[in-house]
């Protein structure tokens, strides 16, 4: 849903955030770019799926395109910061977003707060920040759940939280029509600074993360394999009907999008609850599955692009937000995010301000001062915490990619030995995202299109994905400078392929 307050205020800063462009969107051969974010899937994944699969619709996108085999998510490796990676060009140095869950000193928790000029809040951009479902079962996000902007008192939004423009601002301002589909309210954040980036935009809560748990709902999505496979299956339909002409919710006829997508969540799923069946990545059979699943899923796109005659006009990519780790199950271990807090508390008591956890740990304290203290005291308990390295003061500035800390940077980085996993009590997934490790960065990348100049190409050399925003731009005919986190750091295209003239 767009605010009205953040549509006047997106009026007063556009020139700032995209310059507007009065022209049409340039005529070019690809006019359409498809993302699918295989939630979870490694190069390994997609690899051994193509070997296993010589038939299955990607081996014959690989065929047709281009698959860079040493790709790496930002970090954390979680969705939130993965996603906007791809669709700013940029790192969380740049964003200001580390996490779905993190901590912000200048901005209040709620309207009280903000009235009573106390400062400091969790930013929690996960399926906490929604309100009640309507009638028809939908969610929105809740203001009153959302943080405040000291001062005027206004709830800052997703958007309004991000510091960099994205690709569907500039294509937006460029006449484009834009398109996504993901798993949460929130992530209404890829709208931009402004609030006006995507023109048809589909956010079915998928609910808490409960894989793994012995307590949870008979019915949530995340709890089973099926489950979540059959959500996937409602969004891909949704993106069907978009690829014909209409809403997601085909209750209006619409152009194609130039830039549109989605993100699967079986993969990830099956990560968690079945995992793999040796060190070296083989998939157990549930995991298989899901990752077959999904190869039906994107043959449906592909076929529906051809039925309407648009595959030739449209770049496909294949890539992953993040992976899950561990891959070797022989290195799993779970530690009780509670000793964390309580290793915290015997160096600064009631010091902490946000813990968020994962497969790796970011805190943020009240008093930035008591970072020395807690890191010692973290250091000190590190074979009982799973500790590889703390890293605080210009070391965890130096990791970020950040001359300075603001108002978000963590305090302290815990980097944990490889398959920690932090979480609650009993916790019994597999697997999860969100460190620093391979197993959660190394993703599946892969981009096709009839017209590549050599088809079935595979390339070495190191790449971010937060290089697909400026070579989706470059593709469209638009230039990738637009973006501000393109310009801040610099971010190139992917290589191999001169994206402008495909």
């Amino acid at each position: 849903m767009k605010k009205a307050s953040a549509a006047l205020w997106a009026a007063g800063l556009a020139g700032l955030i995209s310059p507007p462009i009065h022209a049409a969107m340039p005529t070019t051969r690809v006019r359409h770019v498809l993302l699918v974010s295989v939630d979870g899937m490694h190069a390994t994944d997609l690899d051994h799926y193509i070997r296993q699969h010589p038939r299955s619709t990607l081996a014959s996108l690989a065929a047709s395109g281009v698959e860079y085999d040493n790709a790496h998510a930002v970090v954390p490796a979680d969705s939130f910061p993965g996603l906007i990676g791809m669709m700013t060009g940029g790192t969380p140095a740049a964003t200001g977003v580390y996490y779905d869950v993190s901590y912000d000193r200048r901005l209040s928790g709620s309207m009280a707060d903000c009235k009573a000029g106390r400062t400091g809040t969790t930013v929690a951009f996960d399926e906490a920040a929604d309100g009640p479902a309507d009638r028809q079962g939908t969610r929105h996000l809740d203001p009153a759940r959302l943080p405040h902007r000291p001062g005027s008192c206004t709830v800052v939004y997703p958007h309004d939280y991000l510091r960099s423009n994205t690709v569907f601002n500039v294509i937006h301002a460029a006449g484009g029509y834009t398109a996504w589909i993901d798993k949460h309210p929130a992530y209404e954040i890829l709208d931009g600074p402004g609030g006006a980036g995507i023109d048809d935009l589909y956010t079915p809560e998928i609910g808490g993360d409960y894989e793994g748990e012995h307590v949870k709902p008979a019915d949530h999505i995340t709890g089973s394999i099926s489950r979540t496979e059959r959500y996937d299956a409602m969004k891909a339909h949704a993106l069907l009907n978009q690829i014909d002409g209409w809403t997601h919710d085909r209750r209006r006829h619409a152009p194609v999008p130039s830039l549109f997508g989605l993100n699967l969540q079986s993969v990830n799923v099956a990560q968690k609850l079945a995992g793999y069946a040796d060190a070296s990545g083989t998939p157990t059979v549930a995991l298989a599955d899901a990752i077959g699943h999904c190869d039906s899923l994107l043959g449906q796109m592909v076929g529906e692009l051809r039925a309407r005659h648009l595959l030739d006009s449209t770049l496909i990519v294949v890539t992953a937000k993040h992976g899950n780790a561990p891959i070797d199950r022989t290195l799993l271990r779970h530690v009780d995010k509670q000793t964390l807090q309580h290793s915290i508390a015997s160096a600064a008591p009631h010091g902490l301000a946000q813990l968020t956890v994962d497969q790796g740990a970011l805190v943020w304290l009240h008093d930035p001062a008591d970072a020395p203290r807690v890191a010692a005291a973290l250091r000190q308990a590190h074979q009982a915490l799973g500790i590889r390295q703390v890293l605080q003061g210009t070391a965890r500035l130096h990791f970020l990619g950040l001359g300075a800390a603001d108002s978000r940077t963590p305090d302290l980085l815990l980097i944990p030995e490889r398959g920690v996993i932090y979480g609650k009590a009993g916790d019994a997934k597999l697997a999860e995202h969100g460190g620093f490790d391979d197993d959660d960065t190394h993703v599946a990348l892969l981009l096709s299109n009839p017209h590549m100049p050599h088809p079935g190409e595979r390339l070495s050399a190191p790449v971010s994905t937060t290089q697909l925003a400026p070579s989706m731009l470059s593709v469209l005919g638009l230039s990738p400078e637009r973006l501000q986190a393109v310009e801040q750091q610099s971010t190139a295209s992917l290589p191999g392929v001169s994206w402008h003239t495909l």
